[in-house]
């Protein structure tokens, strides 16, 4: 007859079925369905899994947690390389350990303050998705799944740090409900719906200053999709998307081409791409914004040009932050001596400088290149140059899911959210999509389809209390919540 298992064992295997239930909430409620209840569901199980585990067991909660969560939802990395799905699952999953290991318990099942660290931990985790491993990846970020939901509303008061921590406090609620009693319970409870709710309703009536409108016109050429860009022809991507252009009737204010549109060796000053473009504006005397890669020696710049009016080139931004394993290798010298399928990135993007925003006829428009929608810093230096709205020309065509084009929409209507800007987005094979200020989409394309959106945009000026302090007040209240516990535990010895 098999001995029972004791207690402690027990419990290990409820934070282990719990883990696993936690990490499927969180998948399932991640992009492409962004059913935002899940995240705090999610929390709420976890807050179970976690209370009165020793910090081993919280480290193995943490693992498995995110081994379920990254797991399912990085499986788009699979089509690149396996051993690229298999370590970054591995690196974002050993993060959440970190991350939920700072939730302090006392033993017998009592917490020391660790009522408000996991959400202060969630909140950390964001803030380092964005800037580890390889400089950021916050491919996925938890945060992402909430953009439709009311903690959304968080983020003109403190960006998608205090979005996700206001989600996380609303399942720290929820599960307080089952592991307390009396008071202790209605003490939980109680400040969990003010973290929660408090964030969002302040956030609801920010409002930027209205500065007009803009006639935009947005073009999405279509194609294959699935396809990396050394296989395919740059012409012909060039050809489907002017194509497009050139069915555009009237006069708008700008047109705005995808990412990556114009390939030439050199400057595009002076080059067949060059002398389209400037066509195109000069036909409809608009400006018009165009991805354009220069290849240069062994590297290249990925830029989006201005063409104003008059067909001049008179603006230009270089992407900053760059793809891993898209743009660039990480120790490419090393990498070439263990795999061929360096061959996939032969180039390395050379990282842009400058000012996100270009100076048009119409107006000061923020401009972020594909990736870079995913960072707020990177829109925020747009926000605070002037820019009245935010364009991004992107290229997700080498994915054959819509995981990654709809995390591009996701972080495109946080970005509008936080800065009180509309985010305008064009994708050769899509997602292209209009975001208004308060992040509603005003108009999306389908997948691979050739479209052009035509929408008036509003223009906006001032800034939100997110554009005047960037993350620092919410992480630096994070960190202080997640220091409550071990402090008072400190304390409390030292009194005794």
């Amino acid at each position: 007859m098999r001995p029972a298992l004791g207690r402690p064992a027990r419990r290990m295997l409820t934070g282990l079925a719990l883990a696993v239930l936690a990490g499927g909430c969180w998948a399932l409620g991640a992009q492409p369905r962004g059913w935002w209840p899940l995240l705090p569901v999610g929390v709420a199980v976890l807050t179970v899994a976690l209370h009165g585990q020793a910090l081993r067991r919280r480290l193995i909660v943490g693992v498995v947690t995110g081994l379920v969560f990254y797991g399912s939802t990085l499986g788009w990395l699979t089509d690149f390389a396996l051993v690229g799905y298999v370590g970054i699952t591995v690196v974002e999953s050993l993060m959440l350990a970190m991350a939920v290991g700072l939730v302090p318990t006392a033993g017998h099942g009592r917490w020391a303050g660790g009522w408000w660290a996991l959400p202060a931990g969630l909140a950390v985790l964001d803030a380092a998705q964005t800037r580890f491993p390889f400089n950021g990846f916050p491919l996925p970020a938890l945060v992402h799944s909430q953009v439709d939901g009311p903690f959304a509303w968080a983020a003109p008061i403190g960006g998608s740090l205090l979005v996700t921590a206001a989600a996380a406090a609303a399942g720290v609620g929820l599960a307080a409900i089952v592991l307390t009693a009396g008071r202790a319970r209605l003490t939980v409870v109680g400040a969990a719906v003010l973290v929660a709710g408090l964030p969002p309703l302040v956030g609801a009536v920010v409002r930027t200053e209205p500065a007009g409108t803009l006639d935009t016109a947005v073009v999405q050429g279509g194609g294959p999709r699935g396809l990396r860009a050394v296989f395919t022809d740059p012409q012909n991507t060039t050809d489907r998307q002017f194509a497009v252009a050139e069915q555009i009737t009237g006069t708008p204010d700008v047109v705005l081409l995808p990412e990556t549109v114009i390939s030439v060796d050199g400057s595009v000053a002076g080059s067949a791409g060059d002398a389209r473009a400037a066509g195109l504006a000069r036909s409809l005397d608009a400006a018009v914004v165009v991805g354009v890669v220069e290849r240069q020696g062994p590297g290249f710049r990925n830029a989006a040009v201005l063409w104003s009016p008059d067909g001049r080139i008179s603006g230009r931004y270089e992407k900053e932050h760059r793809v891993p394993f898209g743009e660039y290798l990480p120790a490419r010298d090393l990498l070439e001596r263990l795999t061929d399928l360096t061959a996939l990135v032969p180039r390395d993007a050379i990282p842009g400088q400058g000012i996100a925003v270009l100076e048009s006829s119409s107006g000061t428009l923020g401009v972020v290149i594909s990736y870079e929608v995913l960072f707020a810093d990177r829109v925020r230096e747009a926000v605070l140059a002037g820019g009245e709205v935010v364009l991004v020309p992107t290229n997700a065509a080498s994915y054959v899911t819509e995981d990654v084009p709809a995390i591009e929409v996701a972080g495109a209507r946080m970005r509008a959210l936080e800065f009180g800007r509309a985010v305008v987005q064009s994708a050769p094979t899509g997602y292209s999509v209009v975001v208004d200020p308060d992040g509603t989409v005003v108009s999306r394309s389908p997948l691979g389809d050739a479209a052009l959106l035509r929408e008036t945009v509003p223009l906006r000026t001032g800034l939100t209390p997110y554009a005047h302090t960037g993350d620092a007040p919410t992480f630096g209240l994070a960190v202080l919540a997640l220091l409550i516990g071990p402090l008072r535990l400190r304390i409390g010895r030292a009194v005794r």
